[in-house]
């Protein structure tokens, strides 16, 4: 990873970078969306074998329930075992973060009432390109399934045995063999084979972020989730661990951006070391590209500096290992922080209970991560007696007439 002083420039750098990566890929899926949405199916099958090696004709877009059953006869006792204990968790956080109903009386006779109910269908999008990401299902359902959504169906390219077999064990049925871009398109425009679902959830690479985007205006989104971003703010520590939260995000794509900040030339130059000899023992992994293309190692002026930019920058993942919760009353923008030397970022990614569907390409400003809260809809109910309507006759006629709204103001007057 190189070095580099965190100056105006460099940051300035980095966010264009970002934003520039982001244009291009939006371009790119632009085309793929629209071609689902003119010719369905045939754009489907066709993208499908173009890009995943899949031929839909031959295999069927939809998986059947006996090949769950069989995936999960087939994995190991102690896959599933950590399968149902990560789902555990981010169940047990989920239930904590829905929205409860709730009552207000506003004025005598007026009370407004909260009512939260599920959205009706979802689509769970699962990464699957050398591997098929089984904690993104876990991520994405488990906490539809707290909201109490009644129609759930994933996608993902290449569905191995171990997403099979998660699948079975949170009780998902449909699972269609399409991703990227394209099968956010299916999902959101629908075609013969794929229903249209109400809103789509899961990360992705640039593409299926920009077509998360892009199809945003006829389908909901949860958040923009990808690529991959990190960054380890430290001061001291343990340069060996450091490294390793690093590279642990490094890897999901040649385009996650990882990077340190630190004020310490020193430790700066020790993660570097460690850096690369992590990499040599992962000959194969793809963070020794996006190590070098996308992540650096900047060196800041002080604390206060770093944690300027990190606000700016508005990372998917943050770690704080030393001075941690002085350091957190700074941050205010990151889609999780992990406190301490001992908050690895697998572990957030895999078991925590907090949900690795963050926001990326500075989406952490605006907004937290997957919530159970975004499984729902939460409708307001007004109950208004004929005392509560003499309470508020006035003022609302009053209003009306200051906007020319004449209509609004005669449907109260004709009731006085």
């Amino acid at each position: 990873m190189r070095i580099l002083k965190l100056t105006p420039q460099t940051e300035t750098f980095l966010l264009a970078r970002r934003a520039q990566q982001d244009a291009e890929a939006h371009k790119i899926a632009a085309e793929i969306v629209e071609n689902v949405r003119k010719r369905g199916d045939a754009a489907l099958f066709a993208y499908a074998k173009e890009y995943d090696g899949t031929d839909l004709a031959r295999t069927g877009v939809w998986i059947e329930e006996k090949e769950i059953r069989a995936a999960r006869k087939t994995t190991s006792l102690k896959f599933r075992k950590a399968i149902e204990r990560a789902a555990e968790n981010v169940r047990r956080v989920a239930e904590k973060q829905l929205p409860r109903p709730w009552t207000v009386k506003t004025a005598p006779g007026v009370n407004i009432h909260q009512m939260v109910r599920p959205i009706e269908a979802i689509g769970c999008y699962i990464p699957g390109g050398r591997f098929s990401l089984v904690s993104t299902l876990v991520m994405t359902v488990a906490p539809a399934k707290v909201a109490g959504v009644p129609n759930i169906v994933a996608v993902c390219p290449k569905p191995n045995p171990e997403l099979l077999a998660a699948a079975g064990i949170l009780g998902i049925e449909r699972i269609a063999r399409v991703g990227g871009a394209q099968g956010i398109a299916a999902l959101a425009c629908g075609t013969k084979s794929v229903p249209r679902v109400d809103k789509i959830f899961g990360p992705g690479n640039k593409y299926v972020t920009a077509a998360k985007q892009i199809v945003s205006n006829e389908c909901a989104i949860d958040l923009p989730a990808g690529p991959t971003e990190a960054i380890v703010f430290a001061e001291q520590g343990n340069a060996r661990w450091i490294a390793a939260d690093l590279l642990s995000q490094a890897e999901h794509a040649k385009d996650a951006a990882s990077f340190f900040v630190t004020t310490s030339r020193n430790l700066a130059y020790e993660v570097q070391q460690e850096v690369q000899k992590q990499l040599d023992k992962m000959p194969n992994s793809l963070a020794h590209c996006s190590t070098q293309v996308s992540g650096a190692i900047l060196l800041a002026e002080s604390a206060d500096h770093a944690c300027e930019f990190i606000n700016r920058f508005a990372p998917e993942h943050l770690s704080l290992p030393a001075n941690a919760k002085k350091l957190l009353a700074k941050i205010r923008a990151s889609g999780t922080v992990f406190l301490g030397p001992w908050g690895a970022q697998p572990l957030g990614d895999y078991a925590t209970g907090s949900n690795h569907v963050l926001p990326t390409g500075g989406w952490a400003r605006t907004r937290g991560g997957l919530s159970a809260s975004d499984f729902v809809k939460c409708i307001s109910v007004q109950t208004i007696t004929s005392k509560g309507f003499l309470q508020l006759a006035e003022a609302v006629e009053t209003l009306a007439q200051s906007e020319g709204l004449m209509a609004h103001r005669n449907a109260v007057r004709v009731r006085r």
